[in-house]
């Protein structure tokens, strides 16, 4: 099913206006809330083959889809379209973040990140070959996730004095016991098999002060991908990170002590709770030297990553500057050791 939001006013569609936080009419300017948008100004078509293919009912294009896709634009007339068979039963999210930069927005400050690239080469910072730049709904899991147990350690505590003409260390040492009942909320941890781990878990931290209960007009106008992970098959996933949470936890409990040897860790780590969640995120594709490089942009807070081109050249100068400030320091050392001063 393809779902089309149009204009009460124009009867033109409508999108997703990441300014304002409502669904936006370019063609009259009219704004609507997301949450009460009339229902009969709700445009919805069926498609014989609800696996790939739909039709525009805006223009009668087919959109050809793969089958992760739940939010796309028509490639005919761009109007913004929902897939909402695809946001159904178990696919449906029970929150989004909403964008809060729009495209032009976004455009200008992978520009300006661009050119504060100190070792990028010069050509790479005129940011003048943006090849595209999408908006997209990335699938996420935010977990609420529960670590209890106990912990058994030998600790020791030196202690180094002088009497008369001898030195002694004196070592104590201590059975160290640590009862832990931790709780972390709302983990996340992207559920796409099309977006790379690392580069999303790098767009963190979210603000959740703009977690929304899913609505499918936040999705008018953007592309948006439904998950390939249910939750259960990312757990060990975001157990691993919880592990890392708890060991450091732990090791703050025992930071008065000279050394910490532990003899048992019994952790148990429980999954309270999921929340499907849709994150938006900036993808963009920047053509240098006849390669695409691509970057990702948080569409909440603006941060952005990814791995830029590096100017041997630049690396070289750094080089050789850092090799002449320290010859300039032996020197001004060596000249203080020999009475210069």
């Amino acid at each position: 099913m393809v779902i089309h939001y149009k204009c009460a006013d124009c009867g033109a569609d409508m999108l997703f206006n990441s300014d304002s936080g409502k669904i936006s009419c370019d063609s009259c300017g009219r704004h609507d809330d997301v949450n009460t948008f009339p229902k009969e100004f709700i445009s919805r078509e069926f498609s014989e083959d609800e696996a790939v293919e739909y039709q525009c009912k805006n223009c009668g294009a087919v959109i050809i889809t793969d089958a992760d896709t739940t939010a796309t634009t028509c490639s005919f007339c761009s109007a913004g379209v929902v897939l909402a068979d695809r946001l159904s039963g178990k696919m449906a999210p029970s929150k989004v973040i909403p964008f809060t930069i729009s495209k032009d927005k976004a455009k200008e400050a992978f520009k300006k990140w661009c050119k504060n690239g100190r070792l990028t080469p010069k050509g790479f910072m005129t940011a003048d070959r943006v090849k595209s730049i999408t908006g997209m709904y990335v699938p996420f899991w935010l977990y609420d996730i529960n670590s209890k147990g106990k912990v058994d350690a030998v600790c020791t505590k030196v202690r180094t004095y002088t009497r008369g003409d001898f030195i002694y260390t004196e070592t104590s040492y201590y059975d160290v016991q640590r009862s832990i009942d931790l709780n972390y909320l709302k983990i996340p941890v992207d559920a796409s098999e099309k977006m790379d781990d690392k580069l999303m878990d790098k767009l963190e931290p979210y603000d959740y002060s703009d977690l929304k209960d899913f609505n499918t007009p936040y999705l008018a106008g953007y592309i948006a991908e439904k998950y390939n992970y249910d939750d259960k098959e990312l757990f060990p996933r975001v157990k691993s990170r919880v592990d890392r949470y708890v060991d450091s936890y732990i090791d703050s409990t025992t930071s008065q002590y000279s050394s910490t040897d532990y003899k048992s860790k019994r952790i148990k780590t429980k999954q309270k709770e999921t929340h499907y969640t849709l994150f938006p995120v900036w993808m963009v594709c920047y053509n240098y030297n006849q390669t695409d490089h691509i970057f990702a942009m948080n569409g909440q807070t603006g941060k952005i990553v990814g791995k830029p081109p590096i100017s041997k050249g630049k690396v070289a100068a750094w080089f050789t500057g850092i090799a002449s400030v320290s010859m300039i320091t032996l020197q001004i050392v060596a000249w203080m050791i020999g009475g210069g001063i």
